[in-house]
């Protein structure tokens, strides 16, 4: 009986393994084929967008700008005594963390490296401002805030008049009035404080 069901086994084994193969053989198959219909797309090949200097370093620097405009925010959500200060740190979250995506798909898009976190420098004053608390920390903050509209609103100005990507002009253009509201809305902030 024995040497009956090893011929049987042996075959199932045999005819298991051969159909496998012809599975593996369809999938190779459909996998080539899925590789060459990608290679054959004129949309396949994506190159990266071609930018100017001007607009490669705006990129940089307005990415390190927002993500230390959202640090600074949320340090100033815990730390703020004033309300006004804690509800346009709210706003800055959100409206930086919005320019922040649209700057990261930019420079996506044109294979522009752009930084994860804030430089050294922001990441100092974040920690300077850290030690510090109640009405010192919002008049601190409130300063600071000015001062970086007033550098941002000038970054993007000179990005806008200067770069010949119509992308990043546009982004500039789109958001030179956001920036504006928010130096009035900080600037008001200030002169209510005592």
């Amino acid at each position: 009986m024995k040497k009956i069901l090893i011929p049987f086994a042996a075959a199932a084994i045999l005819l298991t393994s051969c159909g496998n193969n012809a599975s593996t053989t369809d999938s190779v198959e459909k996998a080539d084929s899925a590789n060459k219909e990608k290679v054959d797309s004129p949309a396949a090949v994506k190159e990266p967008i071609k930018t100017d200097e001007e607009s490669t370093s705006f990129l940089v620097k307005a990415a390190n700008g927002g993500l230390a405009e959202v640090k600074l925010a949320q340090l100033a959500k815990e730390k703020a005594t004033d309300t006004a200060v804690q509800h346009f740190a709210d706003m800055m979250i959100t409206d930086h963390g919005a320019a922040n995506e649209k700057v990261k798909a930019l420079a996506a898009e044109r294979n522009v490296t752009i930084p994860a976190e804030p430089g050294e420098a922001e990441q100092k004053k974040a920690a300077e401002l850290g030690k510090k608390a109640g009405k010192d920390f919002d008049k601190d903050y409130v300063n600071t805030m000015v001062k970086g509209h007033e550098e941002t609103l000038d970054l993007f100005k000179k990005v806008s008049s200067k770069t010949s990507d119509g992308a990043v002009k546009a982004f500039a253009d789109n958001t030179i009035p956001v920036i504006e509201h928010h130096l009035m809305r900080i600037k008001d902030i200030k002169k209510g404080m005592k």
